[in-house]
């Protein structure tokens, strides 16, 4: 157990009729946070906070694409449910959250201005949206216009680069289209991941936004960051996503850090084993197939064995396990009697910076020229 002093409770946060109890949201991730994701980060924080799907394409909604139908699929324990769409035309967009009200599929509905991957971006979406000001303004305006009493809240990022700049605007337009909160990531989409995240930035959005409540993202990799994040920029709940990356355990740290009992505990290295069999079998029993759950757990073994001693063999062998059994007696060769490491509470997932982002032609020539942007930029799979 290791105890970070006193901490200062922080209020809850209010997302239209939804109180998030403490202020913590799990990033939507592609390929990350599906439903056994969500259900152990859910489990390790007694099931307070907020927990978003993966990215859903408004495209894919509308046309009932399978794979997304599937994404959309929460377990009966998750209240509220929380969707996150991306999408660049209006249209489609409104039809996507109209549909999510007709039918009840979600009880929130959060829209992705923050995706700086190139698939993403050179259609026009994602963190490159918020340039073109009125077609941010339409999308939005459809979007809550057809969600009834659904709220409809919003990620970004700062802007496209350093020149580039929009999350003021962006900020401003929100409000003035009726969203209920923003989610700011203080990195630019060039940044991608790299470097450190600006939360100035996040306190300046706070300040010109007071209307609404504002959310930190970036660099939040324990409990005692995301009560700095808060105190430091008067942000009103923070966002976590890489920090969570084969660590769901952190959204218990954070309900303690976060309510003000200033005490968290790190797992050795047999818990941390329990739970990976654990999340393997949550994706099987998802996927309807033990050996499709246990190959899609692989991306997360280096994650969870981050800073404990595992040989380079014993690490390309969790990495072809494709059954429980075997993933089971593998980690029991371990040295499962480890403590928690020192130094494994940072940067874990995509770390690059300083990338081109692609974007359509001539996309930055003029913000208020919405031409060549229609409902074919849409993407038809979901998940990011």
């Amino acid at each position: 157990m290791r105890d970070n002093g006193a901490m200062t409770a922080f209020s809850p946060l209010s997302i239209g009729p939804h109180t998030v109890r403490p202020p913590v949201v799990l990033a939507p991730m592609a390929g990350i946070t599906n439903a056994p994701f969500r259900t152990l980060c859910r489990e390790f924080s007694g099931g307070k906070g907020l927990f978003v799907s993966e990215m859903i394409t408004t495209r894919a909604l509308v046309e009932r694409n399978e794979k997304t139908m599937q994404l959309i699929r929460f377990d009966a324990s998750e209240t509220p449910r929380s969707i996150q769409l991306y999408g660049v035309d209006p249209v489609t967009v409104g039809k996507a959250v109209r549909m999510i009200v007709d039918e009840d599929l979600a009880d929130h509905v959060d829209l992705n201005f923050g995706c700086p991957v190139p698939k993403v971006t050179r259609k026009g979406g994602g963190s490159a949206l918020p340039y073109k000001r009125p077609l941010l303004r339409a999308i939005l305006h459809e979007a809550v216009a057809n969600a009834g009493d659904l709220p409809v809240t919003m990620k970004m990022r700062k802007g496209i680069d350093d020149d580039h700049i929009t999350y003021l605007d962006a900020g401003r337009i929100a409000v003035e289209e009726g969203v209920t909160a923003i989610a700011l990531h203080g990195r630019t989409a060039a940044q991608h991941y790299g470097g450190t995240a600006d939360w100035d930035a996040i306190a300046r959005l706070k300040e010109h936004v007071p209307e609404i409540p504002v959310l930190g993202n970036g660099d939040i990799w324990s409990a005692d960051d995301a009560a700095r994040m808060m105190r430091e920029t008067g942000c009103d709940g923070v966002v976590v996503g890489r920090g969570c990356l084969g660590r769901p355990w952190l959204f218990a740290d954070l309900v303690a850090g976060l309510e003000g009992t200033g005490g968290y505990r790190t797992p050795g290295l047999r818990e941390v084993a329990d739970v990976m069999v654990r999340h393997a079998t949550l994706l099987g029993e998802w996927l309807g197939d033990e050996r499709r759950g246990v190959v899609d757990f692989r991306k997360h073994v280096a994650w969870y064995l981050k800073g404990f001693s595992v040989g380079s063999e014993m690490r390309k062998r969790l990495a072809v396990t494709s059954s429980l059994e075997a993933l089971r007696a593998q980690l029991s060769e371990l040295d499962l009697d480890q403590p928690w490491p020192e130094g494994a509470d940072g940067p874990r997932g995509r770390t690059s910076g300083n990338n081109r982002v692609v974007l359509p032609d001539g996309w930055l020539k003029d913000p208020y020229d919405c031409a060549g942007v229609s409902e074919d930029a849409e993407l038809d799979t979901s998940g990011g």
